[in-house]
C-alpha cells in the first residue's frame, strides 16, 4: 500500500469522514478554527447569523423551516434549563407550520433520561400552542437508546413529536419498522459507531431500504438528504406508494444546495430547511463537512482567501 493511501477496502471518502469527525471532537482544532478571523464569513453560509431574519427570508420564498439552537453536552441542570428557555423564546419567532430540532443532550440526557424527557415535554407543550412541531435530533451512538425511549414516552401526550433515524446504523431498518404513525426524519448520519456502516454505498443502500419502509407504511417520512439519486428514488417511491405532496417532505441543510431547495419548493413539494443558529457552531460545522467531504475544499479555500 502506498504511503498515505487508505487501507484496503476503505474508501478515501470514509477515511476523510472519520478524520473530520475526529477534528470535530478536538479542542485544539476548535481553538484554531473558531478564533480565525476568516472563519466567521464561512460559518455564515451554514449557520444563521440572525435567526429571525433567516426564517423570515426562507418562509417568504415558500420554504418550510426546522430550527436548531446549537449546543449540546450540558453538564449541569441549569444549562438544560437555559436550553429550554432559549427554545421557548425561539418559538415566538417562528410561524405556524415550523419545526424545532432538539438535541436531548442539550436537555440533560447524559445527566438523567427523566430530566431530558421533562425538559423536552416543556418544549413540546409550548410548541403545540403555537402550531409548531418538535423533532428529536439523533446524536452519538451512546445516546440512541435514550433518544428512542424519550421519543416513545413523549408520543403518548404529543403524538406529532418527530425523531431522527440514521441510516448508517445497522438497526435503522428495524427502527423504521417500529415507528408507524410517527414523523421520521431519515438521514445518512453524521457520527461513527461500532459495527456501523462506513462505506458510502452501504449507507446509501440502508437509506433506500429505510425509505421503502417509511413510504409504504403509516409514518410521515422526512427525507433528509442532498443526494440527487436518493431524492429521485424518494420521489418515485412516493408516487408508487400513493403519497401526494402533503404525505412527505424533503429536508436539506441551510446553505447547502439552495437552488435545489428552491426548485423543489417551486414544484409544490414540501421542502424544509434545517436552520442552525447560535455561538456553539464548531462541532456542528465539522460534522456537516464530514457528511459532505466535498464541502471541505470550499471551507479550506475560504479560510485561506482574504477576498
Amino acid at each position: 500500500m502506498a504511503r498515505g493511501s487508505a487501507p484496503a477496502g476503505v474508501s478515501v471518502v470514509t477515511v476523510l469522514r472519520q478524520a473530520m469527525l475526529a477534528v470535530s471532537r478536538s479542542e485544539r482544532a476548535e481553538r484554531v478554527i473558531s478564533t480565525s478571523p476568516l472563519t466567521r464569513d464561512v460559518v455564515k453560509r451554514y449557520v444563521a447569523d440572525d435567526i429571525a431574519s433567516a426564517v423570515a427570508d426562507l418562509t417568504r420564498r415558500g420554504l418550510l423551516v426546522t430550527v436548531d439552537h446549537l449546543g449540546e453536552e450540558v453538564t449541569e441542570r441549569e444549562q438544560a434549563d437555559a436550553a429550554v428557555a432559549e427554545y421557548l423564546a425561539l418559538l415566538g419567532l417562528l410561524p405556524a407550520g415550523a419545526d424545532v430540532s432538539v438535541k436531548l443532550t442539550a436537555l440533560g440526557l447524559r445527566l438523567s433520561e427523566q430530566l431530558a424527557y421533562e425538559r423536552a415535554a416543556d418544549i413540546c407543550r409550548a410548541a403545540a400552542g403555537r402550531g409548531v412541531t418538535v423533532t428529536l435530533d439523533a446524536e452519538e451512538s451512546d445516546t440512541v437508546h435514550g433518544l428512542y425511549a424519550v421519543h416513545t414516552a413523549l408520543r403518548r401526550e404529543h403524538p406529532d413529536v418527530g425523531v431522527v433515524v440514521q441510516a448508517y446504523l445497522p438497526d435503522s431498518l428495524e427502527r423504521c419498522e417500529k415507528l408507524g404513525g410517527a414523523r421520521v426524519r431519515l438521514c445518512k448520519g453524521a457520527y461513527t459507531a461500532p459495527g456501523a456502516y462506513t462505506a458510502p454505498a452501504e449507507i446509501d443502500r440502508s437509506f433506500v431500504r429505510c425509505l421503502k419502509v417509511l413510504m409504504a407504511g403509516t409514518a410521515y417520512p422526512m427525507v433528509a438528504t442532498h443526494d440527487p439519486r436518493l431524492l429521485r428514488i424518494a420521489s418515485t417511491l412516493a408516487v408508487l406508494d400513493g403519497r401526494d405532496v402533503t404525505g412527505f417532505e424533503y429536508q436539506m441543510l441551510y446553505g447547502v444546495r439552495p437552488a435545489e431547495q428552491a426548485r423543489l419548493a417551486g414544484l409544490g413539494s414540501q421542502m424544509r430547511v434545517y436552520v442552525p443558529y447560535g455561538d456553539d457552531w464548531y462541532a456542528y460545522l465539522m460534522r456537516r463537512l464530514a457528511e459532505r467531504p466535498r464541502n471541505l475544499g470550499f471551507f479550506l479555500r475560504s479560510l485561506m482567501s482574504r477576498r
